[in-house]
């Protein structure tokens, strides 16, 4: 009775429905006003249950070690109390750059415990990344790892902070820093619920645009619920599973993946804590340790199937998922080919949670992202705000008149953008697709990346995921061009695989390949080679950047 009330716990913060075929089609979130997932979930399992498995961790050196629940709420009541002496306190805003250590779920916890609010951070920031986060979200303290060189980026950057910033180190000593796991065996795995609201803010990112600086996205505690979508109805976790998402902790994949829904579902979280990644090393650790679902992006895929992936046992695997990029129909039938499991593609954003997907019990369409989530109401709208017809391009918009669980909360400190994307009872994304007859949606690009040539409208997205599989392309990206005829050309910047070398025959090659792919006159006219392409600090390809040195 005990194991079924904790497996069944994500029905206490929800109500659902579903179709003949077992498919989700209404989701309504139960948030309690004074909601707190720490709280609310890991210290009620670990009350309860508090030796079921949260976590089990290993890094590329080699130590593994596994949590129970009752491991990690004793480990963030202990790393709360480590904060609170040091002065965190409710509001606060703490900036966490922790790889994939085991420490984030120590600190994340803790921060969501106390009331102040976690800002995930990548290891890759420069000295500039971190003055302007600091200054901009007014950065009180900074839990940073001594791996690599951003303690010492956070350093260079103190002189130019707004004020005094407390620092903690997870993985070693350092002057001036608060050494974060000695100074935790002394403390406390006793605190009292310090009482908050759902409604309080509780998550930000820097979400990285392809143009100006990063938007910080905050979110309330309202947030956790909303994911329950996403690892009951897209993962497919089960209790007592074990689950892996691939991504660091820096962006908000992580907590799609390593922590809300997955154990609001009774799940086991799976993380592996490398420095750098080798196909053949995950591929191995999904055959170890018996991973039971995955989620990745196409790019993972690829790389696997490069690897080989008939050399590993895989039988534990019983369901993928992926986003993030295009999903070209070869993958998604080798994949299938290798495991009997069709990847199940998924979209959301920094701003919300799973927005559109193919859900468990349904049918994908290769390549295609689904259907809307019955968390929200989508529609796609013209540039005037008008619903278009089926097969027509237009905007990702979510009905929102007010405070909507899994949407944010606001730019923060930036009113005129959150007008600008959040008005008339919608929040619109900036994301542009069409949608077939069967209700599918399909991805185009960013309303500022849709190339209008020769009075067609053209999304990179497309052109690119058909570049991709070609074996010479290894990245590229698809632009506008200006063209003294056509007003503007399809233009492709493409990086090279090792082997292949630039060359007009390969131009046409590629040309052709594009032409006999998809419709025509949506080849690249212009085929441009570089060694790598312009990013955003989140790995994104800055088109404006090429776009823009196009025009010199």
């Amino acid at each position: 009775m005990e194991q079924q009330r904790m497996d069944l716990l994500y029905q206490r913060f929800c109500q659902e429905e579903f179709d003949k075929n077992g498919v989700l089609c209404k989701f309504r979130p139960v948030v309690p006003e004074d909601f707190n997932f720490a709280y609310d979930c890991v210290d009620y399992i670990a009350r309860h249950q508090p030796d079921r498995r949260a976590m089990v961790w290993c890094d590329d050196l080699g130590h593994q070690r596994t949590f129970t629940f009752g491991d990690m709420s004793r480990y963030s009541n202990m790393t709360a109390n480590l904060l609170l002496q040091n002065g965190v306190k409710r509001g606060d805003m703490v900036m966490v750059i922790l790889k994939r250590h085991y420490q984030f779920w120590f600190t994340i916890l803790a921060l969501h415990k106390i009331g102040a609010v976690i800002i995930p951070a990548t290891n890759l920031l420069t000295k500039k990344d971190v003055v302007y986060r600091v200054n901009a979200a007014r950065v009180s303290a900074i839990v940073c790892t001594a791996d690599g060189e951003v303690s010492q980026a956070v350093e260079d950057g103190e002189p130019e902070f707004y004020g005094p910033v407390q620092k903690f180190l997870v993985h070693g000593g350092r002057e001036g820093w608060l050494d974060f796991d000695r100074e935790l065996e002394s403390c406390s795995p006793v605190l009292e619920r310090i009482p908050n609201k759902a409604s309080d803010p509780m998550l930000l990112y820097f979400s990285s645009g392809t143009t100006g600086y990063p938007k910080m996205v905050i979110h309330d505690h309202s947030y956790a619920i909303a994911h329950i979508v996403t690892a009951r109805h897209w993962h497919n976790v089960v209790p007592d599973g074990l689950h892996l998402t691939v991504a660091d902790t820096g962006w908000g994949k992580a907590v799609w993946g390593k922590l809300y829904g997955q154990w609001l579902c009774g799940a086991g979280v799976f993380v592996y804590d490398y420095t750098k990644f080798a196909p053949k090393d995950l591929l191995q650790k999904i055959q170890q340790y018996r991973i039971t679902t995955f989620c990745a992006p196409p790019t993972i895929y690829r790389f696997f199937i490069k690897e080989g992936m008939e050399g590993y046992d895989l039988s534990s695997l019983t369901y993928a998922t992926t986003a993030g990029e295009a999903l070209n129909p070869e993958v998604y039938n080798r994949f299938l080919d290798y495991t009997g499991l069709r990847l199940m593609e998924g979209f959301g954003q920094t701003e919300t949670v799973l927005s559109l997907a193919n859900l468990v019990n349904s049918t994908p369409k290769p390549g295609s992202m689904g259907k809307p989530s019955p968390l929200y109401q989508v529609e796609v709208v013209d540039s005037e705000g008008v619903p278009v017809s089926t097969g027509e391009v237009g905007e990702i918009v979510i009905r929102a008149d007010g405070p909507t669980p899994g949407l944010l909360m606001e730019y923060y400190q930036d009113p005129e953008r959150t007008k600008e994307a959040w008005h008339d009872g919608w929040y619109h994304t900036g994301d542009t697709v069409w949608q077939d007859e069967d209700g599918y949606f399909w991805y185009v690009g960013r309303t500022d990346d849709v190339i209008k040539a020769s009075g067609y409208r053209i999304g990179p997205f497309e052109i690119e995921s058909v570049l991709m599989e070609h074996p010479a392309v290894l990245e590229c990206a698809v632009t506008g061009a200006p063209d003294p005829i056509r007003g503007t050309v399809v233009k492709a910047t493409i990086v090279l695989m090792k082997g292949y070398q630039p060359t007009p025959e390969l131009t046409k090659e590629l040309q052709d390949y594009v032409k006999h792919q998809t419709a025509p006159y949506k080849y690249p006219r212009i085929v441009e080679y570089v060694e790598e392409l312009p990013k955003t600090i989140s790995g994104k390809i800055r088109r404006v950047a090429i776009r823009e040195k196009g025009k010199q």
